[in-house]
């Protein structure tokens, strides 16, 4: 089953993507196939390059109360627009609205769901 919930997960993002699309000006994907691409690479730099970044940031991290979390995250959906063709990120405030309104969206699919990923 991991792999049901591997696929769901990323298909879910990639349609979570696209609504992001729609409602912040500034993040743009070009259609499905960038933004299966885009999920995919979102959870490989959310696995391997965000835990880097939190370590190096924590003092400000700390500092600011964890608001710069959100800095992270926003440059996670920048780096990803950077990557991925068919992907474009115009600028810091459309990534760090994209990265809060993308994170709400994913917050109401987990809690439309119930049980997590993992339950898929």
């Amino acid at each position: 089953m991991p792999i049901l919930s591997f696929l769901a997960h990323l298909f879910i993002t990639a349609a979570l993507l696209l609504v992001v699309t729609r409602l912040v000006p500034g993040v743009k994907v070009d259609g499905w196939k960038p933004a299966l691409i885009g999920a995919l690479v979102m959870g490989v730099t959310n696995a391997i390059v965000k835990p880097v970044m939190v370590v190096l940031t924590l003092p400000l991290t700390i500092i600011t109360l964890g608001l710069f979390l959100l800095v992270i995250n926003a440059l996670m959906l920048w780096l990803v627009g950077v990557l991925v063709r068919g992907i474009k990120v115009t600028g810091f405030g459309a990534a760090l609205l994209g990265s809060v309104v993308l994170a709400l969206l994913n917050l109401v699919v987990e809690a439309m769901i119930g049980g997590g990923w993992s339950q898929l």
